[in-house]
């Protein structure tokens, strides 16, 4: 049964920037640059059947390609963190894909996602790292500088169980072009 998610690929030149920050974090393991993305919609694993159905539902997305730009750092997991992300400038294009994703799933017969949406690329995974390490080096990092980039396209990775982070292969991808 495959793992599968569907994603917006992160250019090479954000990846290279978003490396620079993977220094001075105790219990951390860094994700590889060449599996940074940003999830839409993680479906997990299914079989072969519901598969199918949700890439034939993706292939009947229509969007218009839109412009993301990173707009900081963050960790998820509160007082016990277990990640590390760079997180996005709100934007109605990724809205709206995302929408149009979520819909995807549901006509393959998913149930629907019951976590809020926070756009984001985990940067690392975190084991045994205390809350005001995790918080003093979100404070030394500071903000990302980056320049915006334009999505036109997203994809249908797949992924062998594992820990996290990768590795990640590409099954289809959608490009944007309404």
């Amino acid at each position: 049964m495959p793992r599968l998610f569907s994603a917006i690929e992160i250019p090479q030149s954000i990846a290279a920037r978003l490396t620079l920050l993977r220094a001075g974090l105790t219990g951390a393991r860094w994700i590889d640059p060449e599996n940074y993305h940003l999830t839409l919609r993680f479906i997990g694993d299914v079989d072969g059947a519901t598969a199918h159905d949700f890439t034939l539902a993706l292939s009947e997305i229509a969007a218009a390609p839109f412009e993301l730009k990173l707009n900081g750092l963050g960790s998820f997991g509160g007082n016990k963190p277990r990640a590390i992300f760079a997180g996005f400038a709100p934007s109605e294009g990724l809205a709206a894909l995302r929408r149009a994703n979520e819909r995807a799933a549901r006509e393959a017969g998913l149930p629907p996602e019951g976590r809020n949406f926070q756009p984001h690329v985990t940067l690392a995974r975190l084991r045994g790292a205390r809350a005001d390490s995790v918080a003093a080096y979100l404070e030394r990092q500071g903000r990302i500088e980056a320049e915006p980039f334009i999505v036109n396209r997203f994809v249908l990775y797949s992924s062998r169980a594992s820990v996290g982070g990768g590795p990640y292969i590409l099954e289809a991808a959608y490009p944007l072009d309404v």
